[in-house]
């Protein structure tokens, strides 16, 4: 007669070696999810870093515009001076020659 471990397919040779006690099992998990967690939390704070980069590039960023916008404003006033001055001065010579043509 067949001796019944050697016939029952949980108790095969090929089956013993996949089948772990409870307890390897459960701290084999335990261990993946610890090493996981670690994983997600380096990456959480690597992402994070990067944000923080992100935010202050950004802040850079949005102090070179408001800088450039600044002086384009002051540039555009100085424009607009000196654009004046030349009109009025044009608007002088050209008084300035009528009243030569009336009176010659």
């Amino acid at each position: 007669m067949a001796d019944a471990t050697s016939s029952s397919p949980s108790r095969s040779p090929a089956n013993a070696e996949l089948a772990l006690p409870r307890s390897d099992v459960e701290s084999q998990l335990s261990s993946l999810l610890y090493d996981l967690s670690h994983r997600v939390q380096a990456a959480m704070e690597d992402m994070l870093k990067m944000i923080n980069e992100i935010d202050q590039n950004s802040s850079d960023v949005m102090d070179d515009i408001k800088n450039c916008m600044d002086f384009a404003l002051e540039r555009k006033r100085t424009l607009d001076e000196e654009k004046e001055h030349y009109q009025k001065a044009a608007y002088t010579v050209i008084s300035m020659l009528n009243n030569q043509f009336a009176e010659g």
